[in-house]
C-alpha cells in the first residue's frame, strides 16, 4: 500500500514523482527480508555448528547441500525461483517503507522508449548495498525500468545458496561483458560504482563525513561513451545506520585482497545486534536524478572525453546529494569525494 503518491510543492521540486510505501516490519517483511538479506548470518552459525557441534554424518549432509547449491545453476529451480525473488523484494519495500523519488520521470521515459539502454549509478555502498532491491521491475519504481538489472559482486555467485537468492531477486554479476551486452541490447543496468572499497572508508569517528569512492572509477564512463548509455546518478538515504560495526580492516594488502574477492572481512551486527543479519529497518529514501545524456564514440573512446563525462558525473552525484541532505535529514552531513 502506498502511503503518499505525490510531487514537492516548491518551483524547483515540481517534476519530482515521490512514491512512499507505508512502512511495515512486522513477521512476513522481516521473514522476506531474512530471506534476501540474513544468508551472512545464516551461513556464519551453520559454519559454526558444523565447527563445533555438528556429528559427522551432519557436516557430510552440510557439505553435501552447499556442493549442490555450487552444481546447480544460479535460477534454479527457474519460474518458482522468481517467484520466491518477487515475495522477497514485496517484502522487502514494506520493511523498509520504500520512499522513491524521480526527479525527471519523462526524461526517463524518452530514454526507455528510445530503446537505449541506461546505466543507474547508486551510492553509497556502506556496509552492504541492500537498497538495490528498489531496482526490481516487480516494485514498478524506475519509470521505463521493465528491463533493469541491478549488478553485484561476482563474488556473490560463487557462496553457496546466495548464488541462487541473488539471483531468484534478479541480479547479475557485475562485469564489463555483462555491460556491454545489456546495454547493447538496450537494456538498462545499475550498480554501486564506488563498490566495496567504500567499506574502508567509513569511520564512526567521523559521522558527519559521508565519503564516495568515485574519483578513479571511470570504467563504466567508457562503457556508457561506447555505447551511448545516458547515466543516471542515484543516491540512497538512510542506508547509513542500517549496521553497526566494531572492527574495520585497514591496510593495503586487506584493499587488495578486497579487489580480487568482491568483499571485506568486516564483522557488522544488523537488527537486535545479531552479528552479519539482516539491516534495522531504517526507513529508506532512494533518490533518482536526471540522466545526463552521453554521446556514442563506438570502440574509439579517447581519456579526455572519459574524464569530461566523469567530472561531470561526479558533479551531478553531488549535487544530487545536496538537493535531498536536508529534507532526509542529512543537513550537517558532507560528501567527500576520493
Amino acid at each position: 500500500m502506498m502511503c503518499q503518491d505525490k510531487s514537492n510543492d516548491n518551483t524547483a521540486s515540481s517534476k519530482w514523482t515521490v512514491h512512499d510505501t507505508c512502512q511495515n516490519c512486522s513477521l512476513l517483511p522481516t521473514l522476506g527480508v531474512t530471506l534476501f538479506l540474513g544468508w551472512n548470518a545464516i551461513l556464519f552459525f551453520i559454519m559454526i555448528y558444523s565447527v563445533f557441534v555438528a556429528s559427522k554424518r551432519e557436516r557430510v549432509f552440510i557439505l553435501a547441500l552447499c556442493l549442490l547449491s555450487l552444481v546447480l545453476p544460479p535460477r534454479w529451480p527457474g519460474p518458482i525461483g522468481r517467484q520466491i525473488g518477487w515475495w522477497m523484494i514485496a517484502q522487502s519495500e514494506k520493511y523498509f517503507g520504500l520512499k522513491t523519488i524521480v526527479e525527471d520521470e519523462q526524461a526517463l521515459l524518452k530514454v526507455s522508449e528510445g530503446n537505449r539502454g541506461a546505466i543507474y549509478a547508486m551510492e553509497p555502498h556502506d556496509v552492504l548495498p541492500f537498497a538495490a532491491f528498489s531496482f526490481n521491475p516487480i516494485i514498478n519504481r524506475i519509470p521505463g525500468g521493465r528491463n533493469i538489472c541491478f549488478m553485484v559482486s561476482s563474488s556473490v555467485f560463487r557462496v553457496p545458496f546466495l548464488r541462487q537468492v541473488y539471483s531468484w531477486a534478479g541480479s547479475l554479476p557485475v562485469d564489463k561483458e555483462t555491460f556491454l551486452s545489456r546495454l547493447s541490447a538496450g537494456k538498462a543496468v545499475a550498480f554501486v560504482p564506488g563498490g566495496v572499497h567504500e567499506c574502508f572508508l567509513l569511520d564512526p569517528k567521523k559521522p558527519r563525513d559521508l565519503v564516495l569512492y568515485l574519483r578513479n572509477r571511470k570504467g563504466f564512463i567508457k562503457l556508457a561513451l561506447q555505447t551511448g548509455s545516458p547515466i543516471v546518478p542515484v543516491f540512497s538515504f538512510h542506508v547509513k545506520g542500517s549496521y553497526t560495526y566494531y572492527w574495520q580492516p585497514r591496510g593495503r594488502l586487506l584493499e587488495a585482497w578486497s579487489r580480487w574477492a568482491g568483499y571485506i572481512p568486516l564483522l557488522f551486527f544488523g537488527r537486535w545486534n545479531i552479528p552479519l543479519f539482516i539491516p534495522r529497518a531504517n526507513k529508506l529514501t532512494v533518490v533518482i536524478g536526471r540522466p545526463i545524456h552521453i554521446p556514442k564514440e563506438g570502440s574509439h573512446v579517447s581519456r579526455d572525453i572519459v574524464d569530461k563525462y566523469h567530472e561531470m558525473f561526479l558533479k551531478e552525484m553531488e549535487a544530487l546529494f545536496e538537493r535531498h541532505k536536508k529534507i532526509e535529514g542529512y543537513g550537517d552531513t558532507h560528501v567527500k569525494i576520493v
